[in-house]
């Protein structure tokens, strides 16, 4: 007998065949597979330690019962990449998260790596673990504007320092820049870089990013926790200029993290040098 993490153990009925109890296999303690595993049962909800008898099967959820695994290249399912990506944001390890969520950090692992689905019971104990909800976790809401849930009971509106804004906005990712264009002003969003305190990001030309070019822009970024309604904004105001020199280029394309999402040529660098950066974060009356 071999197993996978997240494939199911069942124990059946020696004279009919019907399924007595089954629970999910969440830890392994041979890099084999084989027995014994830790077994959450979805009667009972604990974990347990199982030396599967003669009466017990597993069921590999990924290939169906019997099927032997394929050693093809796996990747995470969206449930996997928002549990890693709310764990990261929040400094988390997987140990710590594992015990916050009462289950093996080697489940975790399997969860966040692999095309997996796990139970109701353990994704609500991730919820719990991370401070979010299993709906979120699941993308319920992705697709509708932050800032929809309740506002705190007694919120507190909170100047920030310029250290503060400092290191949020090094933080790089997506932030939007207010420009002038023939059409009139307009805010989009650039994937942006802070490369020795400026603000870079890259725009094709003619496009209305472009149009920052020989201005001053304002620049900002902001993130929405929507489980604990809270949040921060960082806005930065300064002249914007072209990146030109070609060691320059060079430099700043081989320290950026990500191409621009939005795809297409955008080969040209601008720079923003924030002359005034202030922000504001929302928190709990007693923080």
């Amino acid at each position: 007998m071999r197993a996978h993490l997240g494939d199911q153990l069942v124990v059946e009925s020696p004279n009919t065949g019907a399924t007595r109890r089954n629970g999910e296999i969440v830890g392994l303690h041979h890099a084999d597979g084989t027995p014994p595993y830790d077994v959450r049962w979805s009667d009972t909800d604990e974990v347990t330690l199982v030396f599967p008898g003669p009466d017990a099967h597993i069921h590999h959820i990924e290939h169906g019962p019997g099927e032997t695994p394929s050693h093809e290249t796996q990747y995470p399912s969206d449930i996997g990449r928002r549990i890693a990506h709310e764990r990261a944001r929040q400094g988390l390890t997987r140990t710590e998260t594992a015990r916050r969520a009462r289950m093996a950090p080697q489940y975790l692992a399997y969860l966040e790596e692999r095309p997996a689905d796990p139970s109701l019971a353990s994704l609500i104990r991730l919820a719990d673990a991370l401070g979010t909800t299993a709906a979120a976790l699941r993308g319920g809401g992705i697709d509708l504007p932050p800032g929809r849930g309740q506002a705190l009971p007694h919120p507190r509106l909170r100047d920030l320092e310029g250290d503060e804004c400092r290191a949020l906005l090094s933080t790089h990712g997506v932030g939007r820049v207010a420009v002038s264009t023939p059409d009139g002003p307009a805010v989009i969003p650039v994937n942006y870089e802070v490369v020795d305190d400026a603000i870079v990001f890259r725009a094709a030309p003619g496009s209305a990013p472009a149009a920052a070019m020989g201005t001053d822009v304002a620049f900002g970024v902001d993130h929405m926790d929507e489980a604990m309604s809270q949040g921060w904004s960082v806005l930065a105001v300064g002249p914007a200029r072209a990146v030109t020199e070609p060691d320059a280029v060079r430099r700043l394309a081989d320290r950026a993290h990500t191409r621009p999402w939005a795809g297409g040529k955008r080969e040209q660098w601008i720079s923003i040098q924030p002359k005034r950066l202030t922000g504001r974060s929302i928190c709990p009356s007693d923080q």
